[in-house]
């Protein structure tokens, strides 16, 4: 009896170390699901399977920290099941549905997934270094893999709620699909989501598109995924900009982003000095600007 008592609270942590990966291996399950989904014909419910795959694999990471479950098993099993979920079942989705009317599909298929994997092994090989500055945690280099895939998924989500269009064209899914890969291998900035911060006044706000988006996802579930997409796509040029700033002021990094955005404004507020700073010279009526920038009279002027 004794025992029991004494091992039961040993159980219970072994099992809550499992939920992470258990989560993992859901995602997984999902992504592959896609696949089967998509050789049937249920092109709606394939992009589900991938959208959850994607809830999914915020969450094990999430809950791994929360629960001090962390460990380097679980972080392998992660990556493997992404690379799975996010680089081979989108490509084989794409493959079945669009990419096999040309003999050049399976080849853009191959492109695509094998960008994808390249991104998680960069992804994993900047993970385990330690050297890196601070700030450089709030962004990602290159388009994570769960966003990658539901962009390069994009043309199904078309025609699944438009039908038939240009968006089916085989020229243009495989472009497309060469961006997203490309987006994924790139070293392009993007936020990652643990940095994004709301101020309190925006919080109500923040409550009612939550509501919105809920109700979008039970009555228009597709439109929502090409609002996302188009989103995330428009914020990359910000983000880009905002890692430029930090990278050049990395003790900003611990102001909080409301002041980090005061910071912005005012330093573009701040008319620029020094070498190579141009002066504007008030010039006579009359007087041609080049004349007036090199303080010249015209002939016969005073």
């Amino acid at each position: 009896m004794i025992e029991n008592t004494v091992t039961e609270p040993g159980r219970r942590r072994r099992t809550i170390r499992l939920l992470p990966s258990i989560v993992t291996i859901l995602a997984l399950c999902a992504g592959l699901s896609a696949v089967k989904f998509a050789l049937d014909g249920s092109l709606d419910i394939a992009l589900a399977m991938i959208g959850a795959a994607a809830v999914l694999d915020t969450l094990d990471g999430r809950l791994a920290r929360m629960l001090s479950a962390t460990t380097k098993i679980g972080a392998e099993l992660d990556s493997l099941a992404d690379a799975i979920s996010f680089g081979v079942a989108p490509a084989l989705v794409l493959y079945v549905t669009f990419l096999r009317q040309d003999s050049a599909g399976w080849i853009i298929a191959l492109i695509y997934t094998v960008s994808l994997v390249l991104r998680l092994a960069r992804f994993n090989t900047i993970m385990d270094d330690d050297t890196r500055p601070d700030w450089e945690r709030e962004y990602f280099t290159g388009v994570p893999a769960p966003a990658a895939a539901l962009i390069a998924l994009l043309p199904i989500a078309l025609h699944s709620q438009f039908g038939e269009g240009w968006w089916n064209n085989f020229p243009v899914v495989a472009a497309w699909t060469v961006f997203a890969a490309l987006l994924a291998v790139s070293t392009i900035p993007t936020l990652a989501m643990k940095s994004v911060s709301v101020a309190p006044q925006a919080a109500a706000l923040l409550l009612v598109l939550v509501a919105l988006a809920g109700a979008a996802l039970i009555t228009y579930p597709l439109i929502l995924l090409m609002v996302l997409v188009g989103l995330y796509l428009v914020h990359i040029p910000f983000a880009w900009r905002s890692q430029r700033w930090v990278a050049a002021r990395p003790e900003t990094w611990h102001h909080k982003p409301a002041e980090r955005r005061a910071q912005r404004r005012a330093a573009r507020r701040i008319p620029p000095v020094g070498e190579g700073a141009r002066l504007r010279l008030r010039r006579p009526p009359g007087i041609r600007e080049s004349s007036a920038r090199l303080r010249l009279r015209r002939p016969g002027g005073r």
